[in-house]
């Protein structure tokens, strides 16, 4: 199967001049560093000491400002947020992680970042604390296999973020983390007029102008609010890519762009029980079968290796969809038929879950196709829309033989290919590490 490239690289090697606006990117952020002081040990240790507050200030401005912007775009929806990296939270680990930091930062005076900043401009002390980091993960990776099991699992809450910890709308969460800035501007401010005897009436007043814009904009992020999962649904496009062969000549390659519903009108993410079965063995998928019926359901008959999380559950998994799976990761959905099934899928695709599709006919199908012949099944004449179609004789879960098919019985199965993999936006680093 071939798959295409990652967007940012098809749009790169298409269009070299992308490579000198990352390359500008990169000066310009490097050059705001050295500006504001952060290549200086001795100015960035001070805000430890009260002294000097510049780092916090300019952090801080940072991030309410890119905050601001972002969800302020994510609301306007010129841009969706699920599509936006954000790293998954190991909340233990963090917090030791973050010690170890800290502590490096107050005796060091930089931190990884800051430290690349400062050796890039010939500072002696920046070039040992880089290469301080350097042999510090370089022993990280080598001793890593004797905690690796609390490293990943100890305190993992997945992709969390702070409206999902209180249960707040995200416009409010940003006006409240402006309000917090704000405060820890003044704050600052009074710090280092106590304890480093700085004269406040220097500062220039554009800052207060600022600080009013800031605020202004916040409540603006309030008032826009956040598309719905419906306004998310509506504003779906999915494209595909059809390639007709021809002979003594190069392919004819189309291009359609369907919205949800025509995706779901033309069948186009609705797989047969062979194809499903088949992704089990391509080893250029990672299928993830998520059974979306009744627990009760599930534990009468599922396909091996099917993860039950049900309809009403489905937001719940959202955030781990989003974050952790390989990029080469599939979502195959069913319910008994395929009610619940394109339910969820309309869910998944809205929150922008990459590669989801539908057992096509559901369960149902699956057991009618693989399952013909096991004499200990039989049909259920009073099965309504949704229900499970056949009589089980016990609860065995997935230990039916049609649960998990003979790969060499089935080895030749055809089937109308539908699934088409759609690489996932790749991770990104992010603050000051």
């Amino acid at each position: 199967m071939n798959f295409p490239l990652p967007e940012f690289i098809a749009v790169s090697a298409s269009n070299p001049w992308t490579y000198v606006v990352f390359g500008l990117i990169g000066f310009a952020f490097g050059y705001t560093l050295e500006m504001s002081g952060f290549g200086d040990s001795r100015k960035l240790a001070a805000q430890f000491y009260f002294t000097e507050m510049t780092v916090l200030k300019v952090m801080f401005t940072a991030i309410v400002t890119a905050m601001v912007l972002l969800f302020g775009a994510a609301g306007l929806g010129i841009l969706n947020f699920n599509q936006v990296w954000v790293n998954p939270t190991y909340l233990s680990s963090g917090i030791l992680g973050g010690l170890i930091m800290g502590v490096g930062f107050i005796i060091g005076g930089f931190c990884p970042t800051t430290s690349l900043a400062s050796a890039s401009t010939g500072k002696i002390d920046g070039m040992f604390f880089m290469l301080g980091g350097f042999a510090g993960a370089f022993l990280f990776g080598e001793s890593e296999a004797l905690f690796t099991n609390w490293w990943n699992n100890s305190g993992y809450y997945g992709r969390v973020t702070l409206d999902q910890v209180f249960h707040l709308p995200i416009g409010v969460v940003v006006l409240l983390v402006v309000l917090m800035a704000l405060f820890m501007f003044w704050g600052a401010e009074q710090l280092e007029r106590i304890f480093g005897k700085k004269d406040l009436s220097r500062e220039p007043k554009l800052r207060i102008a600022g600080a009013g814009v800031l605020f202004a904009a916040a409540l603006a992020v309030v008032f826009i609010g956040s598309p719905s999962l419906e306004d998310k649904y509506n504003a779906l496009t999915f494209t595909r890519t059809e390639t007709i062969p021809q002979e003594n000549a190069d392919p004819i390659v189309n291009t359609y762009v369907y919205t949800a519903d025509e995706m779901l009108a033309n069948r186009l993410v609705f797989v047969a029980p062979a194809e499903a079965f088949k992704a089990k063995y391509n080893q250029a998928m990672n299928p993830v079968y998520l059974d979306v019926r009744s627990e009760a359901d599930y534990n009468l008959y599922h396909i091996e290796d099917a993860v039950n999380v049900p309809l009403e559950r489905i937001a719940e998994v959202i955030p781990v969809l989003l974050s952790e799976p390989p990029a080469n990761t599939v979502f195959i959905v069913m319910s008994n038929d395929e009610t619940a099934a394109i339910a969820a899928w309309k869910i998944l695709s809205a929150s922008s879950v990459p590669n989801v599709y539908i057992l096509e006919g559901g369960v149902n199908n699956w057991i009618a196709f693989f399952g013909k012949d096991d004499k200990t099944l039989r049909p259920n004449p009073n099965a309504g829309d949704d229900e499970l179609g056949f009589l089980f004789p016990a609860a065995l879960g997935d230990r039916y033989e049609s649960c998990s098919p003979n790969p060499i019985e089935y080895e030749k199965l055809e089937f109308e290919q539908k699934i088409k993999l759609q690489l996932k936006r790749d991770k990104s680093g992010g603050g000051c590490g």
